[in-house]
Formats: C-alpha cells, structure tokens, sequence
C-alpha cells in the first residue's frame, strides 16, 4: 500500500476486543508493508555493524604496511558508506509510509464508525474523547507501527553481530554476548513505572481536551450566564495538573534514556580494557581490537531502538485500547449493512421496550420529562440501538426491526432530528442540498419552520450584496446563528427531506412562544399524511398533536389527546405545566372537588326535577 493509493477501498474488519489485540491486526494488515521495512532495515543495521570490521581491516593492513589490503578496505569502505546511505534512505520511506497507512487506516474506520453511529456515538464516548482518539492516539498508534519494523531490524542484527562477535574473538565475544541481552533486561523493571506516568499524563490530558471542547461548544452560553471565567479556570488547573504529570513521567523516561547510556559504556569501557589486555599479551591484533571495540559502539544503535519500541508501546496501548472500545460500538445487527433489502418498511412505529406506537400517518406527540430518556427512545426509534444494549428489543416499522435492516435503509425510512442539531459550514443552498422525496420545496420547509426572520438577516449578512440569503454563508456548527435560528433551519432541512419518518426530539426548545405555536401549525400541516413522532412537553407543539403519549422514565403510561392527558393524569399535567409535586396535589384536590360539587349539584337538580314531577 503506497501513500497515493490512499484512502483504503475497505478498510477492513479490526479486532477489538483489546487495545494489543487492535495494534496486532493493524500489523497484520500491513505484513508486506512492515516486511519491506524490514529488509531494508537489515541492509542498513548490517552496512552500519560492517564499517568497524572494515575499519579494522584497514588499521590492520596500516600495521602490516599492505598497500593492497589498505586499498581494498578503502573500496569496502565506499561500498559500506553506500549501503548506509541506500539503507537508511528507504528504511525511513517505508517505515513512514507504514506510519500514515495504518494512521489513515485507522482514521478510515473511526470516520466508518461515526457515519454508522450519526448523533448517537456522542451519547456513548465523550465528546472530548472522540477528538483525542481520532488525533493524538492515532497519531501513537501510528507510531508504533513505524517504529515496530525498526525494532524488528534492529534486533535481528544485534543477534548476528553477537554471534559473529563469538566466533571472530571468542574471549570478546563472549563477554558481549552476556553484557547485551543484561543491558536490554536492565531497563525492565523501571517500564511498569514508566507506563503508569505516561498514563496518567494521557488520562489527564484527555480530560483536558474534553473540557476544552465542551467549553468552546458552550461558550456562547457561558458568556450568556457569566461563566466563561470559571471554566477558563477549570481548564487552567486541568492544564497544569496535565504538565506535572508530563514532567513526572519524562522524569522516569529520562532516567530509562540514561541507564541506556551508562550501562552501554560501562560495557564498552569493560571491553576495550579486557581487550588490552589480550593485546598485550598477543592473543588479537591491534586491528581486531578495533574492530571489536566499533560493533561494541555499534550495538548502542539497536539499544536505543529498544528503549524507542518500550516507549512507542507504552504510549500507544491505551491509544489503541481508546480507539478500540469506540470502534466496538456498532448497530445490533451489523451484518446486515450492506445487503440487497428492497423498499423501505412503510407502516406504524412500534418500540416494544417502551409500548410506545406512532400510528402511520399522524403527529405523535411523545412527553417524557426525562431528556435524557427521551434521547435514548429517540435512538431506538430510528434503529440506532448499539451492542452495549442488545437485551433492548429493536423498533419495529411496519412490523419490521429496524436494525435488522441496513443502515442505508433504515435511515431512508426513518430520520432522528437530535436535540443539537449540527449545521454544516456554507451557503444556506447548500445547508438545504439534502437528498429529498422531492415532495416538499425548501420555501414550503423554511415557511413551515418559522425562519422568515432569519431569512432576513441572513440577507443582511450576505458578503456579495446580493440580498440573497441562500448564498449567504453559515458558519461551522452555525455559531454565527442564535439557538432558536439554528434549530428553526435544521428542522427546515428536516421537512425538506421529508422521509417516510420523521422524530423530532425538542426541536422548539429554544424558540419563543408565539413562534413555536406556528411551528407546531405548520409542521401539522406539511406532514399531513406522514408520520411525525416529536418528543417534547410544550402544550403548544402538544395542542397540534393527534395522539399524545405520556412515557415517564421511557416507558408509556398513558394515551390520549393533550387536553385528554390534562384532565385524566396529573403526572402529565405536572411535567407539561412545570408544576411541582405539592402543587399537583392541589390541583388534584381541587379538581376533585370541583367534581364532586358538580355531582352533587346534578344530584340536587334531579331530585328537585322528581319532586316537582
């Protein structure tokens, strides 16, 4: 896989049971990427451990006086320089093309992973977390994956330079032979430590970032209320509590990089003092000495190899275990995405775990009083339950499950507004450029949803002086926008697209009074004949609805009409009053006394009615 053939067609199914099991596939998909790597690596390794051996060649032949083996080594030496050259060059080009494949693979399934999920993936991983993973810990997982093939290399050739040592000077080669694998062993005990300050560096650094994201998404609001100065503090004490611990793990990592150069010399320094020693004594040749005591220093290349691939390890494990229990996150039945269905199901909409039933056709009004109950029905609705709640049985359209469908399909069927809505950044055409029935025009959509106003200043924003307010650009998330103006255009896209479907999970929660009474006329109006589900407690969208259903805590309680609910249920009245429970109390009290005046009013009148008669 080369970096111009990018994106990947498929990027394949990954393991994600765990954060190694992950960073194992990945490899697996990248085997002839990682071999080639490799090769190359050994060709630069063996150039770089030959230069002592050639060195010693000519030291040797400088000794001897040999014009000839000077000459020779000299050749050797311009073909060895080469070969690093030739080596190092392509061992970093394909140890980075391994880095940004499997960094694009990796991006490619998360991006996959959020088409499939849509509003829901945020309900399941912070918001914060998602940006890290799809950031920084793909950048570590990338990481590892370029530098595994170096360690490969470098490990490889450290066992063929100690057992070469061995059998071209025995007596040092043999104190090498022992010394390197005790200096790779060394630094063991002090990667557990390591791994846990790292850890808690990237802990808190995760929730940093999430703090950020979430104080940028509500800054217009915190302004609002005079909280931006708090939560610039909060992060300012996030921030700092992130350097301390970054300082506290490059402490330990710092000492791991300094026994990785203390230790190395110590061997060397044992070495070149032993091999005196043999020299006096005329068991080597000066040359020979030389030789040994350059792939000594030689082998201080692959140990920090080493230390890079604990490192990479450490950092990129909870990466990929991060990235792992996002891409673990998948519709209940996902061996159906992709599947020839036919037309989409057309009929009521039935969620058997809530007994809740839209009949097709109608406006069903659905008042919870929990918003978060309300999101979690609004999912399921539109088939978007994940694994993590498989024992919640699916919803039913036309009596037929929804995540038993693809994904395309049950989309096209059903479409779930969530309560923040995400308006892309461009032009207001563009905004409304949704795939569409065809059936209802943008201008009937933006009547219907109340955006006569923000039409308006829209124009009055327009760059070009055109006045046209569908060329006038919205910015990214529509932050340009009030809350109510960016909710009244995203359900206009909404009603543009006009699905078989359509849930509504408080659309006019931002909206004034007045506004949202025409919003509720005129979303009854262009949805006649279609089914509409919209979950909300304001008895204005509540007095336009066919059918209301009362389902506390996500599970119905009572049918009717919203006048209907209103006298028969005062838990209903309390959520769509606002009332508390002491005065429910009273209300109910009252009522049923009033009843009971009535009653025996009535009572009275019949029996003066007998009495005359």
């Amino acid at each position: 896989m080369q970096i111009r053939d990018l994106p990947y067609t498929d990027p394949g199914r990954p393991d994600v049971r765990s954060g190694p099991r992950f960073l194992l596939w990945l490899g697996r998909e990248q085997l002839a990427g990682q071999a080639k790597a490799l090769v190359w690596g050994v060709v630069h390794m063996a150039a770089v451990a030959a230069l002592p051996m050639v060195m010693g060649l000519a030291v040797q032949a400088v000794v001897d006086r040999s014009g000839a083996r000077l000459a020779w080594a000299g050749g050797l030496m311009v073909l060895v320089g080469a070969l690093i050259a030739l080596g190092y060059t392509m061992l970093h080009r394909a140890a980075v093309t391994n880095w940004i494949t499997a960094a694009a693979r990796v991006q490619q399934l998360l991006a996959r992973r959020a088409a499939e999920l849509g509003a829901t993936l945020t309900r399941r991983v912070a918001a914060g977390e998602v940006v890290t993973v799809s950031t920084a810990d793909v950048e570590k997982i990338g990481w590892f994956v370029e530098a595994l093939s170096r360690f490969a290399s470098a490990a490889l050739t450290t066992v063929v330079v100690c057992v070469a040592l061995v059998v071209y000077q025995p007596a040092l080669g043999m104190v090498i032979a022992i010394g390197v694998p005790l200096l790779v062993l060394a630094v063991l005990p002090l990667l557990p430590h390591a791994t846990r300050r790292a850890d808690e560096q990237r802990e808190k650094a995760g929730r940093a970032t999430e703090l950020a994201t979430d104080t940028v998404a509500g800054l217009r609001v915190l302004r609002g209320i005079g909280g931006e100065e708090l939560f610039l503090t909060r992060y300012r004490g996030a921030s700092q509590e992130v350097r301390r611990a970054a300082v506290h793990s490059a402490r330990m990592w710092a000492l791991i990089a300094a026994v990785q150069v203390v230790l190395p010399g110590l061997l060397l320094i044992s070495v070149v003092w032993y091999g005196l020693g043999l020299a006096e004594d005329g068991r080597i040749g000066v040359g020979e000495l030389v030789t040994v005591y350059g792939m000594v220093a030689f082998l201080l290349l692959p140990l920090q190899q080493f230390e890079e691939i604990a490192m990479a390890y450490s950092f990129s494990r909870p990466s990929a275990a991060r990235a792992a229990r996002v891409l673990a996150l998948v519709r209940t039945a996902p061996a159906a995405d992709g599947e020839e269905y036919g037309e989409p199901p057309t009929g009521d909409l039935h969620d058997p775990a809530s007994g809740l039933l839209a009949p097709a056709g109608l406006l069903t009004a659905v008042v919870c009083g929990d918003p978060d109950a309300a999101g979690r029905l609004a999912e399921r609705l539109g088939g978007h339950a994940t694994q993590d709640s498989d024992d919640v049985p699916s919803a039913l359209l036309g009596g037929v499950a929804l995540d038993e469908v693809p994904l395309e399909t049950a989309r096209a069927a059903v479409l779930v507004q969530d309560k923040d809505p995400v308006l892309l950044s461009g032009t207001l055409a563009e905004l409304l450029d949704v795939p569409s029935s065809g059936t209802v025009g943008v201008d009937a959509a933006l009547a219907a949803a109340q955006c006569g106003d923000v039409l308006t200043a829209l124009a009055q924003a327009s760059a070009d002086d055109s006045g046209d307010p569908m060329r006038t650009r919205i910015t990214e998330r529509g932050r340009s926008l009030s809350g109510g103006q960016r909710q009244r255009l995203a359900l206009a896209r909404s009603l543009v697209t006009d699905p078989e479907v359509l849930v509504l999970d408080e659309p006019t929660s931002a909206v004034d009074s007045h506004t949202e009474a025409r919003i509720g006329e005129g979303l009854r109006r262009l949805r006649e004949g279609r089914t509409t589900v919209v979950f909300s407690s304001s008895p204005l969208l509540l007095d336009h609805a066919d059918r209301v259903v009362f389902a506390p805590e996500g599970e119905v309680v009572a049918v009717g009409t919203h006048r209907e609910l209103l006298r028969g249920t005062p838990a209903y009245r309390a959520v769509v009053t606002r009332q508390t429970h002491e005065e429910t109390a009273r209300t109910a009290e009252r009522d049923a006394g009033s009843r009971l005046e009535t009653e025996l009013a009535r009572l009275g009148k019949t029996e003066q009615i007998e009495e005359s008669a």
